[in-house]
């Protein structure tokens, strides 16, 4: 099962947080965008957190991790941190200069932030 979430096919594995609010939701669209521009792999971090062997061994494993957190409360990094998964980088989206809202219709700048935030973490 974890094979259609989980399957190598990229060195970049994105794990983003897709909270409640414009920072969750930037942190996720961002991860899609990159997956679908071909800079790294979306993957379920639900499935990391869940403790699922199969996406937790698959985050072990990748050659990059990259948590992307829409706050400080830093949900993604915390999962990773809980499942034994040390290698990770992150990048924080209050960080580099979005304020935290409730507008969950992501603002195409601030997508644009993200992207070039995460592309900058991994060179």
């Amino acid at each position: 099962m974890a094979d259609c979430c989980a399957s190598a096919g990229s060195n970049i594995m994105l794990l983003a947080c897709s909270g409640g609010s414009n920072v969750g939701q930037l942190s996720n669209r961002a991860a899609v965008e990159l997956t679908q521009e071909g800079f790294g792999k979306m993957f379920c971090l639900a499935g990391v957190g869940g403790g699922i062997s199969g996406f937790v061994q698959s985050a072990k494993d990748a050659p990059v991790v990259v948590a992307i957190d829409g706050c400080p409360i830093g949900c993604a990094k915390k999962i990773l941190e809980n499942n034994g998964i040390e290698h990770a980088k992150y990048v924080v989206l209050t960080e580099i200069g979005i304020e935290k809202n409730k507008n969950l219709d992501p603002v195409t700048a601030e997508l644009e932030m993200v992207k070039k935030a995460i592309r900058e973490t991994c060179a």
